[in-house]
């Protein structure tokens, strides 16, 4: 076990995808699961029957990260009901992809509302909480399209994942003297929902020249993400982990 009996995490975007993956993956290593939703509350209830009834324990919380009040209110029951918070990971995301001649200021915005502020808003609050206890560990899940630019028609998106990089960076700067750390992980080409809407033809292209001849899977950017908010990475923070096959060939 990664965790000591009575840590508490938080998923933000837990119901689907990397953050399913990840919530499960915590609660595996011990970790009370709390699985942060904005619509999906089928799959969050679904995400909390399998940790469940593989023997850990979790609940389902129903907050928009982008609306600052739903923030505050799911951070004020968890203080409530734990009185502390070990782990933060920031998984909640949306893209909306748009050739940029012919993107609204609206559709630009958007992905930023959610991946960025919605960012800023978790991390504000977990830090409050965490400076308490002097201690906590916060993941951001960023993507290599934050490094790299993206696909044609991602520039909101690239520019939201590119933005929580350097946030994230900040934050470690503002945290490291409450011994909390702040991490990166910037995930490739993984088989999520998101990247199903990608057209088969650029995906399948894409993945043939993944170095390692494939895409990644979100059990495996989970595995990164648990590692990085346990004690087993004490010594790392303000790091960005690329996980994305090798790259490309």
């Amino acid at each position: 076990m990664l965790f000591a009996e009575g840590s508490v995490a938080l998923v933000t975007g837990g119901s689907r995808g990397i953050g399913r993956a990840v919530a499960l993956d915590l609660a595996r290593e011990g970790a009370h699961v709390i699985v942060n939703y904005a619509r999906s509350e089928r799959d969050a209830k679904d995400v909390v029957a399998l940790i469940q009834e593989s023997g850990g324990s979790a609940e389902a919380v129903r907050a928009d990260v982008a609306d600052e009040d739903a923030v505050r209110q799911m951070f004020r029951g968890i203080r409530a009901d734990h009185g502390r918070l070990d782990v933060l990971v920031t998984s909640a995301g949306l893209t909306l992809d748009r050739y940029l001649i012919t993107m609204s200021q609206e559709q630009f915005r958007t992905p930023l509302d959610v991946n960025v502020v919605g960012t800023f808003l978790a991390c504000r609050e977990a830090l409050r909480l965490m400076q308490n206890q002097k201690r906590g560990s916060i993941v951001t899940i960023s993507s290599t399209s934050g490094l790299d630019g993206g696909f044609p028609g991602q520039t909101n998106y690239v520019a939201s994942k590119g933005a929580i990089i350097a946030f994230t960076s900040a934050l470690s700067n503002e945290a490291a003297p409450h011994g909390i750390r702040a991490n990166v992980v910037a995930p490739g080409f993984v088989a999520t929902d998101m990247t199903r809407k990608v057209p088969t033809d650029i995906r399948k292209q894409y993945e043939s020249r993944i170095r390692l001849g494939r895409m990644g899977r979100p059990e495996e950017i989970a595995s990164i993400v648990s590692f990085l908010a346990s004690d087993k990475a004490s010594y790392i923070s303000g790091s960005v982990i690329v996980a994305h096959g090798g790259g490309l060939g």
